[in-house]
């Protein structure tokens, strides 16, 4: 234990704080599920139109990784996410008065650069305040919290749209952000600046530079291709493609694709919780991520594979047993962080959620280019649906593959 380690009261405090900005960032990032019918609708939109316009917010997200993961260090968590929040509430107003799809596509990226940092500041944080065993849980409840934003981006936002509206409902967002970051404000702690010895043996080196232990790291590099595809592919179909699934597959009403998003969500959150609740003992018996992983990943091909088989007949609970037996790649996450010292952690974990991301904005867009692609060679709609989840399976088993070649390296 460090100096730098919080009290008890004092940590809870800075969880609730960062956790209520996660929700309101995951919100945002699934809530094109929830809208794609009214948003197709109202512009217009194909599927790779509305593939991209989910992808954009990750894009955003993204173009923030490496200088974030470097400001992080630097400056620590509280700064970072204040400044970038605030491009989050403009990116909310320019959605709400978009008039057009640029219009709409511009907002969500500024959207995900203003929330990029929803999460990797608080682990930046907890790698310092929170004693290394506890930091696997605070991570599986940060996540947890984010379920809980996926889960208010379904029914409550299909409540909400009749009576508000959608762009009524992004001013309320905006809201909801300032009210955030007045609290944290206000029990977010102070970073403390890097000892003099660490501090000497960064300078003065650009910011690209300073990643280069973290690109060089062989458990950084076995756990890349698993990120882009497995765990990007996870966050790419619950926040975009179980909706339309439901939707175009399996005959879903677009009240009924909501409720069943509703119900993915969830079960997500309950995953999260228990994964917060065991990791803990699961560590202590041996079970490290690396273990856990490799036993856990095979599921979620079985599901997958079902998926493909029984097309229409494959509506909300294998979605929601697809998104739960993901979660075992959300392990690696914050095992990628504690693979680095401290005054590294907020570089490594950026520039892996750099690779996440972008495995995000890639799948996301290259599904519905597929779709489309299969629609125009003749397969009527789910047959393109299916034949696009066929491809991006081929790419999950792949990478698992790599892992296991590699993970012995780490």
């Amino acid at each position: 234990m460090t100096n730098d380690v919080l009290p008890r009261r004092a940590a809870v405090w800075v969880f609730a704080v960062f956790a209520s900005a996660y929700f309101l960032s995951t919100l945002l990032r699934a809530i094109t599920a929830t809208l794609s019918p009214t948003l197709t609708l109202e512009f217009g939109l194909q599927a790779r139109d509305l593939g991209l316009l989910a992808g954009g917010y990750f894009f955003g997200f993204s173009l923030t990784q490496l200088p974030m993961g470097h400001w992080l260090d630097q400056h620590g968590p509280k700064k970072v996410v204040l400044s970038f929040l605030g491009v989050a509430v403009l990116g909310c107003l320019v959605f709400a008065w978009a008039s057009d799809f640029t219009g709409l596509l511009f907002a969500r990226m500024l959207i995900g650069v203003g929330v990029s940092a929803c999460l990797m500041a608080p682990l930046t944080g907890y790698r310092r305040w929170l004693r290394l065993e506890k930091q696997q849980r605070a991570n599986s409840w940060m996540l947890m919290t984010g379920a809980f934003g996926m889960l208010a981006s379904t029914l409550p936002v299909q409540w909400l749209l009749p009576v508000v509206g959608w762009r009524w409902l992004f001013v309320g967002l905006a809201l909801l952000i300032v009210l955030s970051m007045a609290l944290m404000s206000w029990q977010v702690p102070a970073w403390r600046q890097a000892t003099p010895a660490v501090a000497q043996e960064e300078a003065p080196t650009g910011i690209l530079a300073s990643y280069a232990q973290v690109w060089r790291h062989p458990y950084f590099r076995a756990l890349t291709p698993m990120g882009f595809f497995n765990y990007g592919g996870l966050i790419a179909m619950q926040t975009l493609w179980a909706g339309p699934w439901m939707i175009k597959v399996a005959g879903y009403s677009a009240l009924d694709a909501a409720t069943g998003l509703f119900w993915i969500n969830v079960c997500m959150l309950i995953t999260f919780w228990l994964w917060g609740l065991i990791t803990p003992m699961l560590f202590a018996r041996g079970l490290t991520a690396n273990r856990l992983m490799t036993r856990g990943v095979p599921l979620i091909f079985c599901v997958q594979i079902y998926i493909i088989w029984a097309g229409a007949d494959a509506g909300a609970l294998p979605w929601a047993l697809f998104c739960m037996t993901s979660s075992f790649v959300s392990l690696a996450q914050p095992a990628v962080g504690m693979a680095f010292p401290p005054h590294l952690a907020g570089r490594a974990l950026s520039a892996y959620n750099l690779v996440l991301f972008l495995g995000v904005f890639v799948v996301q867009w290259g599904v519905g280019l597929m779709i489309d692609g299969f629609k125009g060679m003749g397969l009527i709609e789910p047959q393109a649906f299916q034949a696009a989840m066929a491809v991006f399976l081929v790419t999950c088993l792949a990478s698992y593959a790599y892992f296991l070649k590699h993970k012995s390296d780490s």
